[in-house]
């Protein structure tokens, strides 16, 4: 690696630092496998950080496949023209906790205990010609106590021996989501096979989140270049990714509470809800042409007045077929 590869990767890497990167989501560029038939399992941690409170698991299990573009909801997903075309299907379960599960109280000025179970749909549209990528996705799930948040942490804490959560009958309430997101992103700068530079931006809408976000993606190592059409030209990948973000929230639901549902015991006010966050993704890929593995670290800053900023670790594992 040359010395401006190396500028530009601890660059991104002190960039992350300081500011974080969204839960999880297999469409962004640096998360690209090569091919249209795939299963990947991603996993979420604060544990890696050893910090146990906010977004404290995430789970994914993802399968893309060209059959899928005869599933009913696939027609209701943008497209970019004269592209190749990915189409896939996620099942995601999240949990938010407070900064300690220890109180059997409230603990007001803290974030409410809530999760989410959500099926997400999928395209991923690729213009080589463009150097351009447009992903769609429609969300569609619940949060709340039928998102079984709190039975999936007590199980673990309890098969680990570690304390049980004492607080998620204080948990947000029920209620539907329903949430539409785009995400494009254009390459800006490749000076060589080794190093990618883009721009991307995120639009949320729906009765979950409501958010704008822009930010930058860099890419450095020995990679598939994520804007071809056919990205199997190597036969092992390992690189480093780095991706700053900065979000515009109007509503966060695991924050909030559902739209439709106003019974939850304790939310966040709007007023106390900071409108903009920074974020930011760093993390690793080792792949072939069967197999994909990630390591990645995210932290974000106060996503509301008597917050902290979080960190946390994930995992991903991909078969190719």
């Amino acid at each position: 690696m040359n010395y401006t590869k190396t500028f530009f990767l601890l660059l991104a890497l002190l960039y992350n630092s300081l500011t974080h990167a969204q839960v999880i989501d297999p469409t962004a560029s640096y998360s690209s496998i090569s091919g249209d038939h795939y299963y990947r399992f991603s996993y979420d941690n604060d544990y890696f950080t050893k910090m146990d409170y906010y977004y404290t698991q995430g789970i994914n299990l993802e399968y893309v496949h060209p059959g899928l573009r005869r599933f009913p909801l696939t027609k209701l997903l943008v497209k970019l023209p004269n592209s190749t075309y990915k189409y896939g299907l996620a099942l995601d379960h999240i949990g938010y906790t407070p900064t300690s599960i220890l109180s059997s109280r409230i603990l007001y000025g803290d974030r409410p205990y809530s999760s989410t179970l959500t099926l997400k749909t999928f395209t991923i549209s690729t213009d080589a010609a463009r150097r351009q990528r447009l992903s769609a996705s429609l969300i569609l799930g619940v949060v709340g106590p039928a998102a079984f948040g709190e039975e999936m942490q007590t199980g673990i804490h309890r098969w680990l021996k570690n304390p049980l959560p004492q607080g998620w009958q204080y948990q947000v309430k029920n209620d539907v989501i329903i949430n539409y997101q785009v995400n494009y992103d254009k390459n800006i700068w490749s000076p060589g096979n080794g190093l990618q530079f883009s721009g991307a931006a995120e639009a949320r809408l729906g009765t979950f989140q409501q958010r704008l976000s822009g930010g930058l993606t860099l890419m450095a190592g020995h990679f598939n270049d994520p804007y071809q059409s056919n990205q199997s030209g190597k036969k092992w990948q390992y690189y480093f990714f780095g991706h700053p973000q900065a979000n515009l929230v109007g509503y966060d639901a695991s924050l909030q509470g559902g739209i439709f549902n106003l019974e939850s015991p304790y939310t966040i006010s709007a007023s106390d809800i900071n409108r903009l966050t920074l974020q930011g993704d760093a993390g690793i890929v080792v792949s072939t042409r069967k197999i994909y593995l990630s390591y990645c670290q995210s932290i974000l800053t106060k996503e509301f007045r008597t917050g902290v900023y979080h960190r946390w670790g994930g995992i991903r594992f991909g078969l190719i077929f």
